[in-house]
Protein backbone atom coordinates (compact mmCIF):
# COMPACT_ATOMS: atom_id res chain seq x y z
CA UNK A 1 0.00 0.00 0.00
CA UNK A 2 2.53 2.68 0.85
CA UNK A 3 4.66 1.73 -2.71
CA UNK A 4 1.18 2.72 -4.57
CA UNK A 5 1.09 5.80 -2.27
CA UNK A 6 4.21 6.68 -3.15
CA UNK A 7 3.42 6.41 -6.95
CA UNK A 8 0.47 8.13 -7.22
CA UNK A 9 2.74 11.25 -5.21
CA UNK A 10 5.20 10.84 -7.86
CA UNK A 11 2.87 10.41 -10.62
CA UNK A 12 0.89 13.72 -9.73
CA UNK A 13 3.59 16.16 -11.26
CA UNK A 14 1.91 18.93 -13.89
CA UNK A 15 -1.85 17.68 -13.28
CA UNK A 16 -1.40 18.21 -9.11
CA UNK A 17 0.26 21.74 -9.91
CA UNK A 18 -2.80 22.45 -12.52
CA UNK A 19 -5.30 21.04 -9.82
CA UNK A 20 -4.14 22.56 -7.52
CA UNK A 21 -4.13 26.63 -9.22
CA UNK A 22 -7.72 25.78 -10.22
CA UNK A 23 -8.76 25.19 -6.88
CA UNK A 24 -6.58 28.32 -5.68
CA UNK A 25 -8.49 30.50 -8.61
CA UNK A 26 -11.68 28.90 -7.17
CA UNK A 27 -11.40 29.94 -3.61
CA UNK A 28 -9.77 33.56 -4.40
CA UNK A 29 -12.51 34.38 -7.00
CA UNK A 30 -14.89 34.52 -3.55
CA UNK A 31 -12.65 38.11 -2.54
CA UNK A 32 -13.01 39.60 -6.17
CA UNK A 33 -16.35 41.21 -5.67
CA UNK A 34 -18.03 43.73 -7.69
CA UNK A 35 -14.60 44.36 -9.71
CA UNK A 36 -15.69 41.41 -12.24
CA UNK A 37 -19.13 42.88 -13.16
CA UNK A 38 -17.95 46.52 -13.27
CA UNK A 39 -18.40 48.16 -16.76
CA UNK A 40 -15.60 50.34 -17.67
CA UNK A 41 -16.21 51.55 -21.52
CA UNK A 42 -13.15 53.68 -21.19
CA UNK A 43 -11.75 49.95 -21.61
CA UNK A 44 -13.49 48.58 -24.21
CA UNK A 45 -11.48 45.52 -25.74
CA UNK A 46 -8.33 46.87 -24.58
CA UNK A 47 -5.69 44.04 -24.94
CA UNK A 48 -3.64 42.81 -21.76
CA UNK A 49 -1.28 45.47 -20.27
CA UNK A 50 1.37 45.14 -17.42
CA UNK A 51 0.78 48.26 -16.08
CA UNK A 52 -2.49 47.46 -13.82
CA UNK A 53 -2.26 43.69 -12.58
CA UNK A 54 -6.26 43.52 -13.32
CA UNK A 55 -5.55 44.08 -17.03
CA UNK A 56 -2.78 41.18 -16.88
CA UNK A 57 -5.76 39.40 -19.86
CA UNK A 58 -7.26 42.41 -21.08
CA UNK A 59 -10.65 43.35 -20.64
CA UNK A 60 -13.81 42.37 -22.44
CA UNK A 61 -16.32 43.96 -24.78
CA UNK A 62 -17.74 45.85 -21.67
CA UNK A 63 -14.37 46.89 -20.48
CA UNK A 64 -14.38 44.14 -17.46
CA UNK A 65 -11.10 42.42 -16.76
CA UNK A 66 -10.94 39.12 -18.58
CA UNK A 67 -8.43 38.35 -15.21
CA UNK A 68 -11.11 38.51 -12.70
CA UNK A 69 -13.81 36.78 -14.93
CA UNK A 70 -11.54 33.60 -15.49
CA UNK A 71 -11.07 33.50 -11.68
CA UNK A 72 -15.28 33.66 -11.74
CA UNK A 73 -15.18 30.84 -14.19
CA UNK A 74 -13.33 28.76 -11.98
CA UNK A 75 -14.85 29.32 -8.89
CA UNK A 76 -18.21 28.60 -11.49
CA UNK A 77 -16.46 25.01 -13.26
CA UNK A 78 -15.11 24.18 -9.60
CA UNK A 79 -18.36 24.14 -7.85
CA UNK A 80 -20.21 22.09 -10.97
CA UNK A 81 -17.62 20.11 -11.02
CA UNK A 82 -17.48 18.96 -7.47
CA UNK A 83 -21.26 18.75 -7.02
CA UNK A 84 -22.02 16.87 -10.06
CA UNK A 85 -19.42 14.13 -8.84
CA UNK A 86 -20.00 14.14 -5.44
CA UNK A 87 -23.74 13.38 -5.90
CA UNK A 88 -23.52 11.64 -8.92
CA UNK A 89 -21.17 8.88 -7.19
CA UNK A 90 -23.03 8.98 -3.83
CA UNK A 91 -26.34 8.07 -5.79
CA UNK A 92 -24.52 5.66 -8.84
CA UNK A 93 -22.30 3.91 -6.20
CA UNK A 94 -25.89 3.23 -3.48
CA UNK A 95 -27.78 2.14 -7.13
CA UNK A 96 -24.54 -0.26 -7.66
CA UNK A 97 -23.77 -1.68 -4.50
CA UNK A 98 -27.60 -2.57 -3.57
CA UNK A 99 -28.39 -3.96 -7.19
CA UNK A 100 -24.97 -6.10 -7.48
CA UNK A 101 -25.34 -7.45 -4.07
CA UNK A 102 -29.32 -8.59 -4.26
CA UNK A 103 -29.24 -9.22 -7.60
CA UNK A 104 -32.77 -10.86 -8.88
CA UNK A 105 -35.64 -8.47 -10.51
CA UNK A 106 -33.76 -6.01 -8.68
CA UNK A 107 -30.68 -6.19 -10.50
CA UNK A 108 -32.30 -6.97 -14.06
CA UNK A 109 -34.61 -3.69 -13.25
CA UNK A 110 -31.35 -1.27 -12.83
CA UNK A 111 -30.06 -2.85 -15.62
CA UNK A 112 -32.24 -2.07 -17.80
CA UNK A 113 -32.42 1.64 -16.69
CA UNK A 114 -29.22 1.81 -17.05
CA UNK A 115 -28.82 0.69 -20.60
CA UNK A 116 -32.19 3.28 -21.28
CA UNK A 117 -29.86 6.13 -20.22
CA UNK A 118 -26.91 4.79 -21.90
CA UNK A 119 -29.03 4.61 -25.30
CA UNK A 120 -28.87 8.32 -25.33
CA UNK A 121 -26.06 10.69 -26.09
CA UNK A 122 -25.02 12.11 -22.33
CA UNK A 123 -24.67 15.95 -23.53
CA UNK A 124 -27.69 15.80 -25.41
CA UNK A 125 -29.66 14.51 -22.47
CA UNK A 126 -28.15 17.66 -20.21
CA UNK A 127 -28.68 19.82 -22.67
CA UNK A 128 -32.47 18.98 -23.00
CA UNK A 129 -32.75 19.10 -19.50
CA UNK A 130 -31.20 21.89 -18.91
CA UNK A 131 -33.36 23.69 -21.45
CA UNK A 132 -36.42 22.43 -19.92
CA UNK A 133 -34.91 23.14 -16.02
CA UNK A 134 -34.29 26.50 -17.49
CA UNK A 135 -30.57 27.72 -17.02
CA UNK A 136 -29.18 28.44 -13.59
CA UNK A 137 -26.02 26.43 -12.11
CA UNK A 138 -28.47 24.14 -9.72
CA UNK A 139 -30.21 22.97 -12.72
CA UNK A 140 -26.63 22.53 -14.48
CA UNK A 141 -25.84 20.24 -11.42
CA UNK A 142 -29.22 18.63 -11.86
CA UNK A 143 -29.13 18.04 -15.16
CA UNK A 144 -25.45 16.37 -15.51
CA UNK A 145 -26.24 14.12 -11.88
CA UNK A 146 -29.03 12.73 -13.66
CA UNK A 147 -26.97 11.91 -16.61
CA UNK A 148 -23.88 11.37 -14.52
CA UNK A 149 -24.89 8.58 -12.17
CA UNK A 150 -24.93 6.20 -14.44
CA UNK A 151 -21.58 5.15 -14.98
CA UNK A 152 -20.49 5.01 -11.24
CA UNK A 153 -23.53 2.59 -10.84
CA UNK A 154 -22.62 0.55 -13.63
CA UNK A 155 -18.90 0.51 -12.47
CA UNK A 156 -19.70 -0.58 -8.61
CA UNK A 157 -22.46 -3.32 -9.85
CA UNK A 158 -19.99 -4.75 -11.89
CA UNK A 159 -17.04 -4.62 -9.03
CA UNK A 160 -19.83 -5.71 -6.23
CA UNK A 161 -21.12 -8.62 -8.72
CA UNK A 162 -16.80 -10.00 -8.64
CA UNK A 163 -16.29 -10.00 -4.61
CA UNK A 164 -20.28 -10.53 -3.26
CA UNK A 165 -19.01 -14.56 -3.27
CA UNK A 166 -15.56 -13.96 -1.35
CA UNK A 167 -15.06 -15.57 1.60
CA UNK A 168 -15.73 -12.91 4.20
CA UNK A 169 -18.68 -11.40 2.58
CA UNK A 170 -19.97 -15.10 2.55
CA UNK A 171 -18.76 -15.38 6.38
CA UNK A 172 -20.49 -11.59 7.57
CA UNK A 173 -23.89 -13.48 6.08
CA UNK A 174 -23.34 -17.02 7.56
CA UNK A 175 -23.30 -14.76 10.98
CA UNK A 176 -26.05 -12.57 10.13
CA UNK A 177 -24.44 -9.43 9.83
CA UNK A 178 -27.26 -6.53 8.70
CA UNK A 179 -26.71 -6.25 4.66
CA UNK A 180 -26.17 -2.75 5.15
CA UNK A 181 -22.92 -3.03 7.37
CA UNK A 182 -21.77 -5.78 4.28
CA UNK A 183 -22.15 -3.57 1.90
CA UNK A 184 -20.81 -0.43 3.21
CA UNK A 185 -17.87 -1.89 5.64
CA UNK A 186 -17.07 -5.36 3.68
CA UNK A 187 -17.51 -4.52 -0.01
CA UNK A 188 -17.69 -0.44 -0.68
CA UNK A 189 -14.25 -0.03 0.69
CA UNK A 190 -12.47 -2.86 -1.89
CA UNK A 191 -14.24 -0.79 -4.94
CA UNK A 192 -13.31 2.88 -3.80
CA UNK A 193 -9.94 2.14 -6.02
CA UNK A 194 -11.95 1.96 -9.58
CA UNK A 195 -14.30 4.53 -7.78
CA UNK A 196 -11.86 7.06 -7.60
CA UNK A 197 -10.19 6.40 -10.91
CA UNK A 198 -13.66 7.23 -12.49
CA UNK A 199 -14.14 10.26 -10.67
CA UNK A 200 -11.32 11.96 -11.81
CA UNK A 201 -12.77 11.17 -15.39
CA UNK A 202 -16.23 12.89 -14.09
CA UNK A 203 -14.30 15.69 -12.94
CA UNK A 204 -13.42 16.69 -16.42
CA UNK A 205 -16.54 15.60 -18.25
CA UNK A 206 -18.35 17.42 -15.99
CA UNK A 207 -16.29 20.82 -17.06
CA UNK A 208 -17.00 20.01 -20.30
CA UNK A 209 -20.71 19.95 -19.72
CA UNK A 210 -20.97 23.12 -17.59
CA UNK A 211 -18.41 24.70 -20.58
CA UNK A 212 -20.57 23.64 -23.28
CA UNK A 213 -23.85 24.02 -21.68
CA UNK A 214 -23.27 27.95 -20.87
CA UNK A 215 -21.74 28.35 -24.02
CA UNK A 216 -25.51 27.50 -25.38
CA UNK A 217 -27.05 30.19 -22.88
CA UNK A 218 -27.81 27.00 -20.53
CA UNK A 219 -25.60 27.51 -18.11
CA UNK A 220 -24.37 30.07 -15.92
CA UNK A 221 -25.99 32.97 -16.73
CA UNK A 222 -24.73 36.79 -16.44
CA UNK A 223 -23.42 38.75 -14.36
CA UNK A 224 -21.76 35.83 -13.33
CA UNK A 225 -19.34 33.85 -15.05
CA UNK A 226 -18.47 30.69 -16.86
CA UNK A 227 -15.48 29.58 -19.25
CA UNK A 228 -18.01 28.94 -21.74
CA UNK A 229 -19.91 31.94 -21.67
CA UNK A 230 -16.88 33.68 -21.85
CA UNK A 231 -15.90 31.35 -24.94
CA UNK A 232 -19.38 32.76 -26.24
CA UNK A 233 -18.82 36.43 -26.02
CA UNK A 234 -15.61 36.43 -27.17
CA UNK A 235 -15.98 34.74 -30.73
CA UNK A 236 -17.95 37.68 -31.78
CA UNK A 237 -14.53 39.70 -31.59
CA UNK A 238 -12.41 37.21 -31.92
CA UNK A 239 -10.54 38.46 -35.03
CA UNK A 240 -10.21 42.23 -32.78
CA UNK A 241 -9.63 40.85 -29.79
CA UNK A 242 -8.73 37.29 -29.99
CA UNK A 243 -7.27 36.92 -26.39
CA UNK A 244 -11.28 36.94 -25.11
CA UNK A 245 -11.44 33.09 -26.49
CA UNK A 246 -7.43 32.40 -26.35
CA UNK A 247 -7.28 32.85 -22.20
CA UNK A 248 -10.60 31.11 -21.07
CA UNK A 249 -10.10 28.28 -24.03
CA UNK A 250 -7.04 27.51 -22.80
CA UNK A 251 -7.44 27.61 -19.20
CA UNK A 252 -9.95 24.98 -19.80
CA UNK A 253 -8.02 22.91 -22.06
CA UNK A 254 -5.48 22.77 -19.26
CA UNK A 255 -7.73 21.77 -16.40
CA UNK A 256 -9.55 18.89 -18.31
CA UNK A 257 -5.92 17.79 -19.29
CA UNK A 258 -4.61 17.77 -15.81
CA UNK A 259 -7.81 16.09 -14.89
CA UNK A 260 -7.30 13.31 -17.34
CA UNK A 261 -3.79 12.81 -16.88
CA UNK A 262 -4.41 12.38 -13.29
CA UNK A 263 -6.60 9.91 -13.74
CA UNK A 264 -4.78 8.24 -16.38
CA UNK A 265 -1.84 7.93 -13.96
CA UNK A 266 -3.91 7.10 -10.81
CA UNK A 267 -5.08 4.08 -13.11
CA UNK A 268 -1.70 3.11 -13.49
CA UNK A 269 -0.65 3.55 -9.93
CA UNK A 270 -3.28 1.30 -9.02
CA UNK A 271 -2.86 -1.72 -11.31
CA UNK A 272 -1.66 -4.60 -9.41
CA UNK A 273 0.13 -5.99 -12.75
CA UNK A 274 2.14 -2.88 -12.58
CA UNK A 275 3.44 -3.42 -9.24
Amino acid sequence: MMQVSRRILKSVGFSGWVLLLWAMMAFFAGWVGVAAIDVQLDRFLHSPTWGDWQGWLGYDELGRPVLLRLLMGAQTSFLVAIGVVTLSAILGTTIGLISGYRGGWLDRIVVKVIDVFLAFPGLLLAIALAAILGPGIENVIFALVVVGWVSYARLARAQTLSIRHREHILAAKAFAIPERQILFRHILPLILAPLGVEATFGIAGAVISEAGLSFLGLGVQAPDASWGSMIREGTRYLLVAPHLVIVPGLTLMLVVLAVNLLGDRWRDALDVRKA
